[in-house]
């Protein structure tokens, strides 16, 4: 291999490149299981998870808590969406001052590297996304104050669960009975 184009590799050969670290926030993991998401609760203060059955789909369980976020000691809510006992979709969310929504965006920024924030109306968001897997911090001003949330989304999780949800519709589509052609009139002698 020519030598000009070993920087443009960026690593050696025969060498890896190093592991990102996984997407997570305040030790929430996407893709985590409700266990680790239960024992990440307790070690933030929660009382544990409160889960209910979706009313849309009762193989997913909707779960809330409250956490204490340890820099700010401020009372984060925390909602998720669990799809065989792994968490698809998990938000962080708390009313926050400047200062502390700033040391939110830095510690992301410091952990997964600098985005570019992206403003939709009155709602600003960064986003980072690896290996299927995504985080999103949003802000926006509510009622004169700051309102924040960190998103995790586990992409694989949610893939599995739908290819499962369309092989049972299919299961099901295909077990009902033909409605087949109306009977036709009978005739009599």
């Amino acid at each position: 291999m020519p030598l000009l184009l070993l920087p443009l590799l960026g690593t050696p050969l025969g060498a890896q490149a190093p592991a990102l670290p996984p997407l997570s926030f305040l030790g929430f993991e996407a893709g985590a299981s409700l266990n680790a998401i239960g024992q990440q609760v307790h070690a933030l203060g929660g009382r544990g998870l409160n889960c209910l059955r979706s009313r849309l789909d009762r193989r997913v369980l909707e779960c809330r808590s409250s956490v204490v976020d340890p820099g700010s000691r401020r009372v984060v809510d925390v909602w998720l969406s669990a799809m065989d006992s792994a968490t698809g979709v998990l938000t962080l969310s708390s009313p926050l001052s400047g200062v502390e929504l700033d040391g939110w965006r830095s510690a992301l920024e410091e952990t997964f590297g600098s985005v570019d924030a992206n403003v939709r109306g009155p709602q600003w968001m960064m986003q980072w996304v690896r290996q299927g897997r995504m985080l999103r911090l949003t802000w926006r001003i509510d009622n004169g104050k700051k309102v924040a949330s960190v998103s995790l989304v586990d992409g694989r999780v949610l893939d599995g669960w739908g290819r499962r949800r369309e092989v049972e519709e299919r299961g099901r589509t295909a077990r009902r009975p033909s409605a087949g052609p109306p009977p036709g009139p009978t005739s009599s002698p």
